[in-house]
């Protein structure tokens, strides 16, 4: 028995036609399973979903805005009816807005609360929603699995980030009670996992790390560097073997933890 089969598994993404959740369906495309994007633009839909089936054709796409109960119920349906079942959801709809980062030369009372509100929003009720909607669906057959992405900033206070770390530091403890939750009261073939990437570079958070002749490290990024035991930052790609591992049976005993990713960051002491 292979234990990392998963062909066959319908997986759906949220933000998958993002950077991680693109990276995320492309590769488990690779590994036979069947693949549902889910983003909140039509254009950014169908770009993926095309992209996507130069690979395999087990590739679907719908719009869906992850902050309205209304428009996950109605994708939940479509899917169900077309697919039968939902296997996996992978949250990775998320993101960060330049006024809840605290600026250089700012500090805390400088934060723009609307902007930290609606990045709250998305990280945590962006997560939260869809897994109360297609998890149901995952408890009607007693079976499924929920992977959330927390980060290596809801683990302790790396500074400037402080709406996104909030969020973050939410997820962690919202994948613990309702692995506790789905286990207890639907059987232990429900499960809840996140994984924790360290520092990644993405088009949101570039310009924190990388300065503008992409050749060197801000202060920032630099300091980051200094802290991880493996000197550079983390690759896309390198989430893949945990995502796989958790939508295995390989992990059939593993519910409610937060795996870290992140080239030794939250081992390190500093000194």
């Amino acid at each position: 028995m292979n234990l990392f089969n998963i062909k066959n598994k319908v997986i759906l993404i949220t933000g998958g036609g993002g950077i991680l959740g693109g990276e995320m369906a492309r590769y488990l495309l690779k590994n036979n399973a069947t693949i549902i994007i889910l983003d909140y633009k039509e254009d950014i839909v169908e770009v993926a979903t095309e992209t996507l089936k130069k690979i395999s054709q087990k590739v679907d796409g719908f719009v869906c805005n992850v902050l309205e109960e209304k428009s996950l119920k109605e994708v939940s349906k479509k899917i169900i009816e077309k697919y039968k079942k939902i296997d996996v959801l992978i949250n990775a709809a998320g993101g960060n807005m330049s006024g809840a980062t605290i600026g250089i030369n700012q500090t805390i009372f400088d934060v723009n609360i609307d902007h930290f509100k609606k990045v709250v929003d998305l990280n945590l009720f962006g997560s939260i929603l869809p897994a109360l909607v297609f998890g149901e669906e995952m408890a009607k057959n007693k079976r499924g699995i929920i992977i959330n992405i927390s980060s290596m900033t809801a683990q302790s206070a790396v500074t400037r980030v402080v709406g996104y770390s909030a969020s973050k530091a939410a997820i962690d403890n919202f994948t613990k009670w309702l692995a506790v939750e789905l286990a207890m009261k639907f059987g232990e073939n429900l499960r809840v996992n996140a994984i924790a990437p360290g520092f990644f570079i993405g088009n949101q958070n570039r310009d924190l790390l990388i300065n503008k002749d992409d050749k060197s490290y801000t202060q920032r990024g630099d300091k980051i560097i200094q802290n991880t035991p493996m000197k550079r930052f983390g690759e896309a790609e390198e989430l893949n073997g945990t995502i796989h591992y958790l939508c295995s049976e390989a992990s059939k005993f593993v519910t409610g933890v937060v795996i870290p990713i992140d080239g030794g960051f939250s081992a390190f002491s500093g000194v």
